[in-house]
């Protein structure tokens, strides 16, 4: 991978850009947004896709595969991802051309400019608090500019450009670009120590969150639950904090949580109690809600608006998404990949399966992570799913790791008969389509490409009802 340089300078003009890995939400997204500003863009990927055929249909020159002749001679401005090689021809020739060449934070900064930013940070629930804070503004008849992490499902889109001065992101903690924006309202949603392959250890994490917070121009809303937030909160100077969450001390207090179908729940804040109602399972998602509120509440919109108004989210893309339902097993994918995350998404479909049973399909995601937590995956695994399947690891950007498989995971399970390990994913697929019975959820797990298995589970099951 290409760690992001944040000392390289950003053109104050750009006319013409190349977008390397143009595919993903969150690149698509960006070159959607610089074509509203009129720039011309080009980009490749190394897969075809329905976002490169969107960008192409709105003018945007795209080309499948990476190659430097993909590179046109007009271009001032390269943007690229952490996730390609440095290798890459594209990138080289960028580099070797003397142009601007920058990672996809610094497009995003630029494309903000003086807006008023409210950023989204955390290690788990950005992308749902994202989209439930753009979601609300909507309502509110506001007219905000956003980038989310995944597609907001009730707008179909990852990022819009809008009309007026608020700009809405989730912003990376991942490679510490979080610091780069000037923040006037930050959101931390949890602080739970995760890529420390780029942090090294957790002290430099909690102080990089210390960091980000205590930059925020207005306000800072955090989590009055989760112990990393509680401690990133202690160590703030900053002179407004606005806390969140079940604790009974927290400015908005979640309470009456109640978990039976879409989530219900009652907000208070300055002595006034609010009910509310979510289309989305989970008591973290009633966490995330008063997140979103608490934002809302520090733009100057009053409690119960602010919650009518994120009652309106109607979820993302890749969480807790049914695919289908065949031979009475429901299909669901969620992104998640930490095991905290995978905790929320078990216990969300625990809330509304019934009688039926869940039958998680985990692809552990790097191969960093996966030798680190390996043993908190497969308790959370275990003490959650009725049975698991783990397909290998998705590398992403990283290189193999001898010894570092699924098998990690699966072997770390104190009861083996619960778990099956299936490199293949056609085997995977038939496995889990014998175990799964009419009232079941299977639902896959990880923020690789574990979601394009789904057809292939969706057809074992359709085989197995002909048999």
């Amino acid at each position: 991978m290409i760690r992001p340089d944040l000392s390289l300078p950003i053109p104050a003009e750009i006319t013409a850009a190349h977008f390397i890995g143009i595919g993903g939400s969150g690149m698509s997204g960006l070159a959607g947004m610089f074509l509203d500003r009129g720039i011309r863009v080009s980009g490749s990927d190394r897969a075809d896709s329905a976002a490169l055929r969107a960008l192409a249909d709105r003018g945007a020159i795209v080309h499948v595969g990476h190659d430097a002749a993909n590179l046109p001679d007009d271009v001032d401005t390269v943007i690229h991802t952490g996730a390609i090689w440095p290798e890459n021809p594209e990138f080289l020739l960028a580099k070797e051309r003397g142009l601007h060449v920058i990672h996809r934070s610094q497009a995003l900064h630029w494309l903000i400019g003086s807006r008023r930013l409210v950023s989204v940070a955390g290690a788990h629930g950005k992308t749902t608090s994202t989209g439930m804070i753009v979601t609300a503004l909507r309502g509110l008849g506001e007219s905000p500019t956003f980038v989310s992490g995944g597609v907001i499902a009730d707008l179909g889109v990852s990022s819009g450009t809008g009309s007026d001065e608020l700009f809405v992101i989730e912003a990376d903690e991942s490679d510490g670009t979080f610091l780069l924006y000037d923040t006037s309202v930050a959101l931390i949603t949890n602080v739970d120590p995760d890529h420390l392959d780029h942090w090294e250890s957790r002290d430099a994490f909690y102080d990089g969150f210390v960091r980000f917070a205590n930059g925020a121009r207005e306000a800072v809303v955090i989590s009055a639950d989760d112990a990393g937030a509680r401690r990133v909160a202690a160590a703030l100077t900053h002179p407004r904090v606005i806390t969140f969450g079940e604790d009974a001390a927290a400015d908005v207090r979640v309470t009456d949580i109640v978990t039976a179908g879409p989530v219900a729940f009652a907000l208070t804040h300055d002595g006034a109690t609010v009910p509310g109602r979510l289309s989305v399972p989970g008591a973290h998602n009633a966490i995330n809600a008063a997140g979103a509120v608490a934002v809302l509440l520090t733009l100057g919109y009053p409690l119960e608006p602010a919650l009518r108004a994120v009652e309106r989210f109607a979820g993302t893309v890749r969480r807790f998404e049914l695919h289908g339902v065949e031979r009475g097993v429901s299909v669901y994918d969620d992104y998640a990949h930490h095991p905290t995350e995978v905790a929320a998404a078990l216990s969300a479909a625990r809330s509304v399966v019934g009688d039926g049973r869940i039958i998680a399909l985990h692809q552990p995601h790097t191969y960093s992570r996966t030798q680190e937590m390996y043993r908190e995956f497969a308790d959370v695994l275990e003490t959650l799913a009725d049975h698991t399947v783990v397909l290998d690891v998705y590398g992403a950007r990283e290189d193999p790791v001898p010894g570092v498989t699924g098998k990690l995971v699966s072997g770390a399970f104190r009861d083996a008969d619960r778990v099956h390990f299936v490199a293949d994913w056609q085997q995977a697929a038939d496995y889990t389509a014998s175990v799964a019975r009419p009232g079941d959820y299977v639902i896959t797990l990880g923020c690789g490409n574990v979601h394009l298995i789904i057809p292939q589970v969706l057809e074992a099951l359709a085989a197995k009802a002909q048999d």
